[in-house]
């Protein structure tokens, strides 16, 4: 089973990659309804499932996102 990587890996400085990362995905879906995010961000992360392609990394990753967080 491959590992899912939770390094931050948002090139050299991860932080501020991170936080420029965060700000481009919320502009990306800016002038959509509430539905059509929705249906944005679901397409996203089936376009990226299919990218990974490695269906341990994606059950890991299933099982972190239930988990609560603060």
């Amino acid at each position: 089973m491959s590992p899912l990587n939770l390094t931050p890996n948002f090139g050299p400085n991860p932080r501020e990659g991170a936080d420029a990362f965060y700000a481009e995905l919320i502009a990306a879906q800016a002038d959509l309804s509430d539905e059509a995010a929705a249906d944005w961000l679901a397409r996203l992360a089936l376009i990226l499932c299919n990218h990974i392609g490695d269906r341990d990394v994606l059950r890991q990753a299933f099982t972190l996102a239930h988990e609560p967080h603060d």
